[in-house]
């Protein structure tokens, strides 16, 4: 549709455009609230790793169309969580132990700096929060709730910090990892160390005395740790559904 200009000339009615923007501003929102639950439940393990994605079942559960489905897919699929594949759909991403061994390193180098970061903007506040955290998780017998608490501790570890990269890095890490750790948390805790807890009492005290080279590498080697003890857990990785190839 077209209307006259004063002048004779013909213009573009805004309409078209404006429904446009409408209808895609309400999609993103649909799309951001379709990602949240889903992360919730792929988080969870309600959708294991390997799981089926399929976009009429989650359209119908939602109450939304496809299009905004398929936006909350692609946002999953940046943060790490899920795999769209070509001609077969999507999927709950899968790793290999291999897969795995490569983010436990680059946690390894990419945390430590992101702690060194953090260290001068982090509060009293922060570092008393953390200390619960740590007596918290040292009483609990549930790999959830200790994985949900961990992931507080060095979330708010990493609270100082400015920077965006370096903690969209540790985010995505932390998200593909996820179901790995809650796997091994489980045998960690049947096997009741108290290595880890020794660990997160350590970082707590070296950040209070802005040690970030005692910081460096306390964080540094409990990922490391992890990392070589998940490797002695193969079975972990044989447990799950298989996903597309």
């Amino acid at each position: 549709m077209t209307d006259k200009h004063p002048a004779g000339a013909p213009v573009t009615s805004p309409g078209p455009e404006i429904a446009t923007s409408a209808d895609s501003a309400r999609h993103g929102k649909a799309s951001r609230r379709i990602a949240d639950g889903l992360r919730a439940s792929i988080l969870s393990g309600e959708l294991p790793p390997g799981s089926r994605i399929r976009q009429e079942e989650i359209a119908a559960q939602y109450g939304a169309s496809r299009i905004p489905v398929r936006g909350a897919l692609s946002i999953l699929e940046a943060d790490g969580l899920v795999r769209l594949v070509a001609n077969s759909g999507a999927w709950v991403a899968r790793f290999s132990r291999g897969e795995c061994e490569e983010f436990y390193q680059i946690r390894e180098h990419v945390e430590p700096l992101l702690l060194r970061a953090s260290l001068p903007g982090l509060t009293p506040e922060i570092l008393d929060r953390m200390d619960d955290l740590a007596e918290e998780m040292a009483h609990t017998g549930r790999a959830e709730h200790f994985l949900r608490l961990d992931r507080e501790f060095h979330a708010l570890s990493y609270s100082g910090a400015r920077t965006v990269v370096l903690h969209e890095i540790v985010q995505r890490m932390w998200n593909m990892t996820h179901h790995y750790r809650l796997m091994f948390t489980q045998v960690f805790l049947e096997q009741r160390s108290t290595i880890v807890h020794d660990e997160h009492r350590m970082l707590v005290r070296a950040l209070r005395e802005g040690d970030a080279d005692q910081a460096d590498l306390v964080v540094r080697g409990h990922i490391r740790r992890t990392r070589l003890q998940l490797a002695q857990h193969p079975e972990l990785f044989d447990v799950l559904p298989s996903g597309p190839d």
